[in-house]
């Protein structure tokens, strides 16, 4: 009963806003038939440059966020993109039939207004209005303030509304930008090249995980969304560009919770002629770099947790990291049997098809050892079984070249000493394949042109991939992935 009255009165009220707006039609002033209006300035620059502005006139737009009417003469504040600025108006300025006009105006609606900037008695920036006009009339109300689960929801399936009524959350995406800008900046500083690669391929590869599908009916053709730009990047080094990255949006048909989007940003290169350990020095100088530039600062807080992006990061096995956190030394362990048995042992849950040392190791480390990972850490030399896009490590062919860091206990990023034998790939692929014909939906595909490709041979080359959006989440100290994205994947609501 209380949902159906509030939709009642929701209703109501724009109903009179409706009526309003067919007042102003039936007169011959329809907002909506305007084009165009001219400003001067933003709210930011009077504020910030008053002396400038003092008794100078200027133009303004933006949206009606507070009203006071005070018979003749009344304030308002208005809201532009910068900021917000306070408005006295009075009908001795406008004169009577557009003073009448004004204050008929309501709460969200969008107006020009000039005149010139002074000070109040309380020492408020203003703008003393001669002239204002009604550029679009908002039909809806704007609620005072978004607060409480069900209206944080509310905030990312309306994000329009978010942006309005918490201009704070402007910042985060101002942000955003920022930081991928200044990624760019550092990489094409360091001469890597941007290109751009198929969103939409006949194969989903270059990374383990479950794709999109889709159908293309002119060639009759099952499709996917990409879940990596990784092997149209390598077929880009193969034919001799020396290093490449790109940013882009990459799609995983997963669940949703506050590190995972099906949809997000991600930041991939290659460079030849280097390895993991070059890609590790460039993590770390690119996450320098940029925290010393848009904070001013390489220690950091997220989420009231101190973090530390300054120096060397630790680097350190996983075989090791395993064994600093439970004891358990997997270098003493050859057999799969025996670890499937330790496993077991420390109630480590491993998949009937996935009975290996491989998949042990990397399943301790994911019980045990993530979440313990708080200040910037390279974890290297990963199983072959969950690597197979990786080179093998010549002195232990169970091992590949492969790192991830964490931070907070959140894995940042991926790379590699990437595999160029076409031979062995071809041979890992196919071990791919039996995993998906065993059940396996994220197993890699088949992907017999980039095995042709690796055929016209490809040089060493080192890869890295970071999640764009969960380095904004560090850098914004945001809690939820949604919080850094402008529109989240939301269920919808019927």
């Amino acid at each position: 009963m209380e949902e159906e009255n509030e939709e009642l009165e929701l209703n109501r009220l724009m109903q009179v806003r409706k009526d309003k707006l067919k007042e102003l039609q039936e007169a011959g002033k329809d907002p909506f038939q305007i084009t165009k209006y001219d400003r001067s300035e933003f709210s930011k620059q009077i504020k910030e440059n008053y002396a400038d502005f003092e008794n100078r006139d200027v133009s303004v737009a933006g949206r009606i966020m507070a009203k006071r009417i005070m018979g003749k003469a009344s304030f308002c504040t208005i809201q532009d993109s910068t900021g917000s600025i306070q408005s006295y108006v009075s009908i001795n300025d406008l004169g009577e039939e557009s003073y009448k006009a004004f204050k008929t105006y309501d709460i969200g609606d969008i107006i020009g207004l000039k005149g010139f900037v002074f000070k109040t008695k309380t020492e408020e920036i203003s703008i003393h209005a001669k002239e204002v006009i009604l550029l679009t009339k908002s039909l809806r109300d704007l609620p005072e303030k978004f607060h409480g689960l069900k209206d944080t929801e509310l905030r990312y399936r309306q994000r329009y509304v978010d942006l309005i009524v918490n201009p704070e959350v402007k910042n985060t995406f101002e942000m955003r930008s920022k930081i991928i800008k200044e990624m760019r900046n550092f990489l094409e500083a360091k001469q890597y090249m941007e290109v751009e690669t198929p969103s939409l391929s006949t194969i989903a590869g270059g990374a383990t995980a479950k794709p999109f599908e889709t159908y293309h009916n002119a060639l009759s053709l099952d499709m996917y969304l990409r879940i990596a730009p990784e092997l149209y990047l390598k077929r880009l080094i193969v034919g001799g560009f020396d290093r490449v990255f790109e940013i882009g949006k990459n799609f995983r048909n997963e669940g949703i919770d506050i590190r995972h989007n099906p949809e997000f940003t991600s930041m991939e290169l290659y460079a030849a002629f280097q390895n993991y350990h070059d890609m590790m020095d460039l993590v770390e100088e690119m996450f320098q770099t940029i925290s010393q530039k848009l904070l001013g600062t390489t220690q950091i807080s997220y989420q009231g947790t101190p973090i530390d992006l300054g120096g060397t990061w630790k680097r350190v096995t996983m075989i090791e990291a395993i064994k600093e956190v439970t004891g358990v030394d997997f270098n003493t362990i050859d057999s799969d049997e025996e670890a499937v048995k330790i496993a077991k042992e420390k109630g480590v849950e491993i998949e009937e098809n996935k009975q290996t040392r491989g998949y042990v190791i990397n399943a301790f480390f994911e019980e045990f050892v993530e979440e313990t990972l708080i200040q910037p850490t390279f974890i290297y030399d990963y199983p072959v079984e969950v690597s197979p896009l990786t080179k093998k490590k010549p002195e232990d062919s169970r091992l590949t070249e492969r790192f991830e860091f964490f931070i907070d206990g959140r894995e940042y990023g991926n790379a590699y000493s990437e595999l160029n034998d076409p031979i062995d790939q071809y041979e890992r692929f196919l071990a791919q394949v039996k995993q998906r014909e065993a059940g396996d939906d994220e197993a890699n595909m088949m992907d017999d042109d980039f095995v042709r490709a690796l055929e016209y041979g490809m040089p060493p080359t080192g890869g890295l991939g970071i999640g764009v959006d969960r380095m904004i989440m560090l850098f914004t100290d945001s809690a939820s992935i949604r919080d850094v994205l402008l529109f989240p994947t939301m269920k919808p609501i019927f």
